[in-house]
């Protein structure tokens, strides 16, 4: 047993959050500032109509994220419970075929997205006033697939494996090169939204290179052996099944994202469209400082799994619990006292963006509170490898109550409508959340009971 599996099974739950939080929370709130980057960037140096085409392809990112998430959090989760199991040549069999399919799927994603770009963009809120800004983007991005899915799906294999410090050092080299390039490529080269999306392909391209080093070097638990990447149908299988709560989250949220955009158009114009950009921004920066207490307890969860241990299982999901709902209340408070001071960081001159950027932060996060714990859920049950009922409760909020709500709440309320659809659906879901927790906490003290 080297020392990184020694302290999953034998520290202090306590700790281990502790240890593993600080790094992750590094690591996602720099990658978080991707996006938020290149918007601040394009409002302040490009202007209101460049933010709103870049805000158009947010629901292609996401897509391209989901591909990452699907393939890294399920062979992450992967890894984990077979390291708990003690089988190290599963976990790194486990890597090997999930290197090969990230190349697949990334080849596919490039070829699918350039062949519908077009109708792509104008179903997501792309018009005459915002396509050129919103393909030109695009085009820069989709050429560098390949990079975002291997580097953050290879990432969080690596925090998986118990090296959440080096995953946390794989955000800063990336999202740094990102911040220090944007400027240089918007302001001083003049190259408008282009330079911003040069600047993000080359710091993906930074992260996959960091990453595969570190596969290759002393430092990993688990080894990318030449011999491992190959096709295995069971792993595979395995690693999808696993990652299709994340997946189908991100998929969900990019559907709801033209949606979204389709409804601003109609009630509020481009101005609402770069007003939700806004509003992305910040749920981004909010959800993934909940997504580090996620990738803190996600090893500790999948290894005691795995062996067994089923009241370290049940201290990770509470600790994990309180402080997200802790994070999320916080946030709350911010988003309803500093909704102005917000909106100016992205643009300080257009007064309509203003209006819009206030009540969309206001309304539109209105349920924070509720969020927390919901984000927590999923993965508790994604990572006990329960796939079916972390997808169920990720589309909850997504699009089993959100998508309705798009479509009857603007009619009677028209722009403020499209808002407060998210808090009503935060809310709704939560209330379901909180059944299938108690069910599984009640299961998990059963199997605690039947060892003692």
């Amino acid at each position: 047993m080297n020392q990184k599996t020694k302290d999953l099974a034998e520290l202090p739950v306590s700790r281990l959050m502790l240890n593993f939080f600080i790094p992750a929370f590094i690591g996602v709130f720099v990658n978080a500032l991707y996006n938020i980057v290149d918007r601040v960037f394009i409002g302040q140096g490009v202007g209101s109509m460049a933010l709103s085409g870049v805000s158009v392809t947010f629901p292609v990112m996401l897509i391209v994220m989901g591909f990452g998430m699907l393939i890294g959090i399920g062979a992450g989760v992967l890894v984990s419970i077979n390291m708990g199991k003690r089988d190290m040549n599963k976990a790194e069999q486990v890597l090997g075929s999930s290197f090969l399919l990230m190349l697949l799927v990334s080849v596919l994603i490039t070829a699918i997205g350039f062949s519908i770009k077009g109708p792509m963009l104008k179903s997501f809120g792309a018009t005459v006033e915002t396509v050129q800004y919103a393909n030109d983007y695009l085009d820069i991005i989709l050429a560098g697939t390949v990079f975002q899915v291997v580097g953050f799906s290879l990432n969080n294999i690596i925090r998986a494996e118990g090296n959440a410090r080096t995953a946390m050092y794989s955000m800063l080299i990336s999202a740094g090169t990102n911040m220090i390039l944007n400027p240089i490529f918007i302001f001083g080269f003049g190259m408008g939204v282009k330079g911003s999306a040069y600047a993000t392909v080359i710091s993906m391209i930074l992260l996959t290179v960091w990453v595969l080093m570190h596969f290759r070097s002393s430092k990993a638990v688990v080894k990318l052996k030449a011999e491992n990447i190959r096709f295995d149908r069971k792993i595979l299988f395995e690693i999808l099944a696993i990652g299709m709560a994340p997946f189908f989250m991100q998929i969900a949220n990019s559907i709801v994202q033209g949606l979204l955009n389709a409804k601003l158009i109609a009630f509020g114009g481009d101005l609402a469209v770069g007003a939700m950009g806004i509003v992305n921004s910040m749920a981004t920066m909010i959800v993934m400082a909940i997504v580090a207490i996620n990738m803190a307890s996600q090893p500790i969860i999948s290894f005691n799994y795995g062996a067994q241990s089923y009241t370290r299982v049940k201290e990770a999901l509470r600790i994990a619990m309180i402080a997200a709902t802790c994070i999320a209340v916080f946030a709350f408070a911010m988003v309803q006292i500093f909704p102005g001071n917000i909106v100016k960081l992205f643009n300080s001159t257009d007064a309509g963006l203003l209006d819009f950027g206030k009540d969309g932060l206001r309304l539109g996060l209105l349920a924070l509170p509720f969020v927390g714990f919901q984000v927590v859920a999923g993965n508790f049950f994604q990572s006990m490898g329960q796939a079916r009922i972390a997808v169920l409760l990720t589309l909850l909020r997504q699009v089993i109550i959100l998508i309705p709500l798009l479509f009857i709440l603007p009619n009677y309320f028209g722009l403020r409508g499209i808002w407060l659809s998210m808090p009503i659906s935060d809310f709704c879901s939560a209330i379901i959340v909180v059944f299938f927790l108690t069910y599984q906490w009640k299961k998990l003290n059963k199997l605690s009971s039947a060892q003692s």
